[in-house]
C-alpha cells in the first residue's frame, strides 16, 4: 500500500507530519509512504524524528518526492492552487491521478485539498459532488456527519448522495449492518426547513433507502446517536463539528479543573479515568476525514494535527483503500434514481 502524505500541509509541518509517517510505517510492515514536499525542509525533519540516530526500522519504505511551493493555511484555495503549481497539495493529487499512489493524506488547507481534487475531476462514478465525512462519537458508538466542509452550496441530489455514501462507510468502516440515515435540520417536523431540507426529504423518502431513513434530527441528536448518518451541508456541518470540538475540549479542561479538585486520596485515578476519556474522543485518534466520492483514497487531518493524528489517518488511508468501498459506492449510486440527477 502506498500513499502520499502532504509533508508541508499542517500547522505545525513538517516536523510532526514526518514523525506520524515514521510510526506509520514502523506499526505496518505492508506500508510505503512518499513524502510530498520541500526537501530541504523534509529530510531535516526525518533526521529529527530519528533523534539524529541512524534511519529506525521501516525507514526504508518512506521515499520523497520534491516540491517547491506550499499552500499556506491562511490562502484563497482556489487563487493559491493556479499561483503555485509545484504546491505539495497539486502534487499529491498529481500522483493519485497517475494511479503511482493509492491515496493521499493531508492535514493542510482543507479548501485547497477539496479543490484541488474538485480540478482534477477524481470523482467516482455517479458522484455529482464529493463530500467530507467526519467520525462522530455518540452514545451508541461512532457516526458519520457528512458533509462537513467540501460543498457550502449544495443540491438535494447531491445531499442524498451523501446520505448513500455516508451509509457505504459506516457499513463497512464503522460497522454498521444497516446504518440508519438521519437529515440534519432545525426541527423533527417533515414540514421543518428550508426548500432544501424538504427536497432532500423527499428524494430519501422516494428512494431505496426509505427503510433506513428517520427523518429530521436536530444537532442535539447527534451525540445522542439517533442516526448512524447525519447527512447537512458543508456549511453547516463544518460549523457542527468545529462547535462540538470546542465545546468537548472547554468541557474537559472544565471537569479536569472542577473534578481532580475535589479529589484527594482518589486524585490519580480519577485523572487517569479523564485522559482515557480524553483520548477516545480525541480528533487525532480517529486520524482525519475521508473526502468521499473520489477515485481513489483523500484524507483530511486536522490542521494542528501532531504525529500521533498523522500516524492514524495512515491507517485509516490503508484501511479504506483494502476495504473495496469506493466500488460499492459505484454500485449503490448507479442503483439509485437520484443519481440519474444532473448536479
Amino acid at each position: 500500500m502506498l500513499i502520499a502524505l502532504d509533508a508541508m500541509g499542517g500547522d505545525h509541518a513538517p516536523g510532526p507530519i514526518v514523525a506520524g509517517a515514521v510510526q506509520a510505517v514502523q506499526a505496518d510492515p505492508d506500508l510505503r509512504v512518499v513524502l510530498v514536499g520541500d526537501q530541504a525542509q523534509v529530510e531535516p525533519a526525518l533526521v529529527q524524528a530519528d533523534g539524529g540516530a541512524p534511519p529506525t526500522a521501516g525507514r526504508e519504505r518512506i521515499e520523497l518526492f520534491h516540491c517547491t511551493q506550499v499552500v499556506g493555511m491562511e490562502e484563497s484555495p482556489v487563487e493559491a492552487l493556479k499561483k503555485k503549481p509545484d504546491s505539495s497539495i497539486t502534487r499529491c493529487w498529481q500522483l493519485l491521478r497517475q494511479k503511482k499512489v493509492d491515496g493521499i493524506v493531508s492535514a493542510g488547507n482543507t479548501g485547497a485539498m477539496v479543490a484541488s481534487g474538485f480540478m482534477h475531476r477524481l470523482f467516482l462514478k455517479g458522484v455529482r459532488r464529493p463530500g467530507i465525512a467526519a467520525v462522530m462519537p455518540t452514545l451508541r458508538g461512532p457516526c458519520v456527519l457528512i458533509d462537513v466542509g467540501a460543498n457550502v452550496s449544495p443540491k438535494p441530489e447531491h445531499l442524498f448522495q451523501y446520505g448513500v455514501m455516508g451509509s457505504i462507510f459506516a457499513k463497512h468502516i464503522l460497522q454498521r449492518p444497516q446504518p440508519t440515515i438521519g437529515l440534519m435540520n432545525i426541527g423533527e417536523e417533515e414540514q421543518k426547513g428550508h426548500d432544501l431540507a424538504k427536497d432532500t426529504h423527499a428524494l430519501f423518502n422516494a428512494s431505496g433507502l426509505r427503510e433506513q431513513f428517520v427523518g429530521n434530527v436536530e444537532g442535539r441528536d447527534i451525540h445522542r446517536g439517533a442516526a448512524d448518518v447525519v447527512v447537512c451541508d458543508g456549511f453547516v456541518g463544518n460549523v457542527v463539528l468545529k462547535t462540538c470540538e470546542g465545546v468537548f475540549e472547554f468541557t474537559m479542561k472544565m471537569t479536569f479543573q472542577e473534578v481532580l479538585g475535589a479529589l484527594d486520596v482518589e486524585r490519580e485515578r480519577g485523572k487517569q479515568a479523564l485522559e482515557r476519556l480524553v483520548d477516545r474522543y480525541d480528533y487525532s485518534e480517529h486520524g482525519g476525514a475521508p473526502l468521499l466520492g473520489i477515485d481513489g483514497v483523500c484524507i483530511i487531518c486536522h490542521g494542528s494535527s501532531g504525529d500521533r493524528a498523522i500516524k492514524n489517518a495512515l491507517a485509516v488511508a490503508v484501511r479504506y483503500a483494502s476495504s473495496g468501498l469506493n466500488d460499492q459506492i459505484v454500485q449503490e449510486l448507479a442503483a439509485s434514481p437520484a443519481a440519474a440527477n444532473d448536479g
